[in-house]
């Protein structure tokens, strides 16, 4: 049973709801309340003045809720309190403000907050969603268009640069994806196969800059810094760049769509689709949904309401099959070297554990090795690190709330070649920026460099309790 005090509108209107879901009460002043509309399932209590609530001609059963509407109809000096008291483990939900502990209330502001918050957020959805399609319908027709993946391109990368790519395609121009780096990840490789989504792969300076030059559009996905862990030259000025990494320094693009307030760029991808007139695929719907788990973890970090949003929308075209055969590909006898080299070499400093990775062959094996790691007992931060073509890589995670990764690995090496989200980042810092010692051995100068990136990280993120 629904306890609701109040007359307005308001009470009306959640006692209309309440009474569909269960039995429902409505206590309030007769001059107010609508006394000639029956309710079904709901018992109208008109009262003539405000008394005292062990007056009122209720019973004493246990509500499942209580909804204190407003401060007309009781007329004891602290209401919520008697009420509190009378029945001490039912929630109550108010919009008459309070002061004090020891309730158990749901503020109808912050309701109220939300869904400001959730109108809002659907004004600026439809904005984006009408500014890039202006964007989109002003370009000539049959435009040439690239789409850069940040290097070694995760799964938010890929989808995002997918999703734009049908965008465009469904606009008459022609799209393609390009990134740097490599796709090793054992599912990162699975979704590029089980979605056929058509990467290519950029090595040589000259490849880039013909395709730049040729190329009428130039668009960035989850990236807005270009030269920084991308192929784009540092001075090339982007048409788009879409993206959810927090922001330094100004964005220069003909359209930028940055937002940190979306955890994966995915998100804000199925975000201004959702307000446009796109055909969602089940392709695209599942590398999005895929990208967005991804980037929070299943949903267990740097996640909020527009995330669950979009992911929601998105899910009714999802492939679960497709989606089920990219998250559980068989895991490469490389990476189980890996995570054997790590858990061998791992030095554990009270709350942090660095993971060398000597030898390493798949880049993609060190997020791998410290999501891993990282649940381990009295542990709240994690750095798995190797090398690999003349470059260390690293990735480190944290729950540690009073620390900021990204921040951190950014403030520490310059010029973009590491930063992250608070709970995670990474880096590709090559060997000069380590050190400056070169030998004629190349075994013990790698060496001597890993030696040297252990005690970096562990000046870094080593705080001893």
């Amino acid at each position: 049973m629904f306890l609701i005090f109040g007359s307005s509108g308001l009470g009306l209107r959640l006692a209309k709801w309440c009474s569909t879901r269960k039995s429902c009460i409505l206590i309030g002043l007769a001059e107010s309340l609508p006394i000639g509309e029956p309710l079904e399932n709901c018992e109208i209590i008109a009262l003539p003045s405000s008394m005292p609530l062990s007056d009122l001609p209720i019973t004493n059963n246990s509500p499942t809720a209580i909804l204190y509407l407003d401060d007309n109809s009781i007329s004891d000096d602290e209401p919520l309190e008697v009420i509190k008291r009378k029945w001490p483990k039912t929630p109550i939900l108010t919009t008459i403000p309070i002061e004090g502990d020891g309730y158990d209330l749901i503020s109808i502001d912050d309701i109220s907050f939300s869904a400001m918050q959730d109108r809002i957020r659907g004004w600026e959805r439809k904005e984006g969603a009408l500014t890039l399609d202006g964007y989109l319908r002003s370009m000539v027709k049959n435009s040439r268009v690239t789409i850069f993946c940040h290097d070694n391109p995760d799964p938010d990368a890929l989808a995002s640069a997918l999703a734009m790519n049908e965008l465009f395609s469904s606009h008459g121009h022609t799209s393609q994806i390009v990134h740097g780096g490599m796709i090793e990840h054992h599912q990162n490789q699975a979704m590029v196969k089980e979605l056929e989504i058509p990467v290519r792969r950029l090595i040589l300076d000259w490849e880039i800059t013909d395709l730049i030059k040729d190329s009428d559009i130039i668009v960035a996905v989850d990236f807005h810094r270009p030269g920084a862990n991308n192929i784009m030259p540092k001075d090339c000025i982007p048409h788009i760049i879409i993206d959810h990494h927090a922001v330094d320094e100004a964005v220069t693009a003909d359209l930028a769509m940055v937002s940190s307030e979306y955890s994966s760029t995915s998100s804000m991808v199925a975000s201004l689709l959702m307000s446009s007139d796109f055909g969602m695929s089940s392709r695209v719907a599942t590398a999005l949904a895929f990208g967005i788990k991804t980037d929070t973890l299943g949903f267990t970090r740097n996640f909020n309401a527009v995330d669950v949003r979009a992911l929601l929308w998105i899910n009714a075209w999802v492939d679960k099959e497709k989606l089920r055969a990219i998250e559980t590909p068989p895991r490469s006898i490389a990476a189980l070297e890996s995570f054997s080299t790590a858990l061998n070499n791992k030095v554990h400093l009270e709350n942090l554990i660095l993971a060398p990775v000597h030898n390493l062959v798949n880049r993609d094996s060190l997020a791998q090795i410290a999501d891993f790691l990282l649940p381990t007992e009295g542990v709240d931060t994690v750095v798995a690190f190797g090398i690999r073509r003349n470059k260390v890589i690293l990735s480190a995670r944290s729950n540690n709330s009073s620390i900021h990764v990204g921040k951190l690995l950014s403030n520490y090496f310059p010029d973009g070649l590491a930063g992250g989200h608070k709970s995670l980042g990474g880096g590709q810092i090559p060997f000069n920026i380590i050190i400056n010692q070169q030998t004629n051995d190349e075994e013990q100068e790698e060496g001597i460099i890993m030696e040297k990136t252990l005690t970096i990280l562990q000046d870094i993120f080593f705080v001893k309790r």
